[in-house]
């Protein structure tokens, strides 16, 4: 299956895509820097460095996914709150691409931040805008009087390119990332798909990590931690693991314990020693302050980030149990964020941790394509299966009900063909694809 990726990055949700069966397409992406590292990971030639507005997307055809993450900085925590009022916001030109390619799904990422309260309205513009990507409005509209158009069509009356979207909230920590990082996933679906999209379940928990450190020791076991050097249950915690240990008495929570920062480095050797690898070098300077004291070694690391303003250090620190710190290397930041060990990271030390604290987690990637390419290719069996039965005038028709079809590329037709019961009004309409309605 085909997919493009806009807004590109370092390539960590086009990682996960291809590691998840995909072919890309192309990869469309403003910054030279990640530009760079994506010649360096993937097909150089497929690499578009320039404006999402200059990309020509006739280019391009029988995309099966669009997929990338509209700069977060509009909507960013950290960042200005600027939403439709910053320059940088792209969501509109995304849209754009789901009109011009009529993908058979979308995933879009984004800062936890797009769903405040105050972008509320806004968030709800990009979803219907998302939904019906070819309902436009007056050229000089504003996206108020472009939003109120867009709320009172009726969707199932809609006739034009349209799709059943999802946006879900995520911990990449419950996914088995060894990270704590929220983002919101926008899926959607085309509406000829007759297969409704559900985020992947969680397959990690942090009462399985409590359980595992201060019920059976079994994390500290593992590691070969001393029992003079293993972290005690802070009070803030007792209520919550006797409420676990009440629940589950001998047995433990279903779900795996969420990964730590030693979970994934414990095989890392320090920066500072002998290694040979050429993207783990010690940087020095490391401090904590104010709401900046590292990421805890035996916990998910905090959310690694890019900063408007350079990499804000005290966020990307790793701090050990005895409560010194120092600076992630990029190769450590990268293992985190679960980009492949070879994956090449490009620029300087606060280039690639920004390119990194950017991208989407590989791992998590990975399982979005996973669940896309189940959901696209089981609507491909059955369209296969309807047009061998319809070619036999077998009705395949579960309710009578008169409907209306316009196939999103707008394929010139090749016959139409009434339903053999009497009682059914429904035609169907094949074109060169086979896709019927």
């Amino acid at each position: 299956m085909k997919s493009l990726e806009l807004f590109s990055g370092a390539g960590g949700l086009a990682k996960g895509l291809e590691l998840s069966g995909f072919e890309h397409s192309a990869f469309v992406e403003f910054n030279k820097d990640a530009c760079a590292t994506l010649r360096r990971n993937f097909d150089a030639d497929k690499v578009f460095e320039g404006d999402i507005r200059e990309f020509d997307f006739s280019s391009l055809s029988d995309i099966d996914v669009v997929a990338g993450g509209p700069p977060c900085q509009p909507f960013s925590l950290g960042g200005k709150h600027g939403a439709f009022n910053d320059n940088r916001d792209m969501f509109p030109y995304a849209a754009q691409a789901i009109e011009s390619l009529a993908p058979k799904a979308f995933v879009f990422e984004n800062v936890k931040g797009l769903l405040r309260d105050t972008f509320s309205e806004y968030f709800r513009y990009i979803i219907l805008r998302l939904t019906f990507p070819d309902a436009h409005t007056a050229l000089k509209a504003t996206w108020r009087e472009h939003l109120a158009s867009l709320q009172i069509i009726n969707y199932d009356r809609y006739d034009g390119i349209k799709y059943r979207v999802k946006k879900t909230l995520v911990n990449a920590a419950d996914y088995g990332i060894p990270q704590c990082r929220e983002r919101v996933v926008i899926v959607g679906i085309r509406s000829d798909i007759d297969s409704a999209w559900e985020f992947p379940d969680a397959t990690h928990s942090e009462e399985r990590l409590l359980w595992d450190k201060f019920v059976t020791g079994s994390y500290w076991d593992t590691h070969k931690i001393a029992r003079a050097h293993r972290e005690v249950c802070p009070e803030t915690l007792m209520p919550r693991l006797n409420d676990l240990r009440n629940t589950f008495g001998f047995s433990h929570p279903e779900l795996k314990p969420w990964r730590t920062v030693r979970d994934v480095l414990k095989d890392v050797p320090d920066p500072r020693a002998k290694h040979g690898i050429p993207d783990h070098i010690f940087r020095d300077g490391a401090r904590t302050y104010a709401g900046h004291t590292g990421s805890d070694m035996d916990a998910p690391a905090k959310t690694i980030k890019a900063g408007g303003h350079g990499v804000p250090g005290g966020e990307n620190m790793i701090r050990f149990r005895d409560g010194s710190v120092r600076y992630f290397t990029v190769y450590e930041a990268k293992l985190i964020q679960t980009f492949p060990s070879e994956f090449a990271i490009t620029g300087t030390w606060g280039e690639a941790l920004r390119q990194i604290g950017n991208a989407v987690p590989v791992a998590l990637g990975q399982q979005i394509g996973g669940a896309l390419i189940q959901k696209i290719q089981t609507q491909v069996t059955k369209l296969n299966r309807v047009q061998r039965q319809n070619a036999q005038g077998i009705c395949v028709h579960e309710k009578a009900t008169s409907y209306r079809v316009r196939h999103p590329k707008r394929m010139p037709l090749v016959s139409t063909k009434r339903c053999s019961h009497a009682t059914c009004p429904k035609t169907v309409k094949l074109t060169k694809n086979g896709f019927g309605g």
